[in-house]
């Protein structure tokens, strides 16, 4: 089963499929569109091009444990998902994800510019690695 995830974002939303197999990550980009509707829609665009059965969308909830505004925001495009393409939607803990993906990306000498355009990608990177080393469990 190919999953995809999401890292949802107000300007970049970040991409990352699964292999057919729904073992690894494999193919990660960014959709620049900060309008949800379109948002949404470019992401049923891509379900469909890559044969996607599953979405598991970044839930950006506090450290605390608590839903916050972003986490409800996160929810509300979730619901907009599941209308959209008909797939099951997993809501997936993202707490650190995207400080992660700047730590990669630093790492690797990705700075200014180029970091911000491909951070979205590598977070949803890690939101896909999570939940299929949870499903291996």
């Amino acid at each position: 089963m190919r999953i995809l995830a999401v890292d949802y974002g107000d300007q970049r939303t970040g991409i990352a499929v699964s292999d057919i197999t729904g073992t690894i990550a494999g193919e990660a980009f960014v959709i620049a569109e900060w309008d949800p509707e379109r948002l949404a829609d470019k992401i049923a665009g891509e379900c469909r091009r890559l044969g996607a059965e599953r979405i598991v969308l970044g839930n950006p909830i506090n450290m605390d444990g608590s839903a916050g505004p972003r986490s409800e925001k996160a929810a509300s495009f979730g619901e907009l998902l599941r209308e959209r393409t008909g797939l099951e939607v997993i809501m997936w803990d993202e707490r650190r994800t995207t400080v992660e993906a700047h730590d990669i990306l630093s790492v690797n000498g990705r700075h200014g510019r180029r970091r911000r355009e491909t951070v979205d990608a590598v977070a949803a990177t890690l939101i896909l690695e999570g939940y299929l080393g949870k499903l291996r469990m």
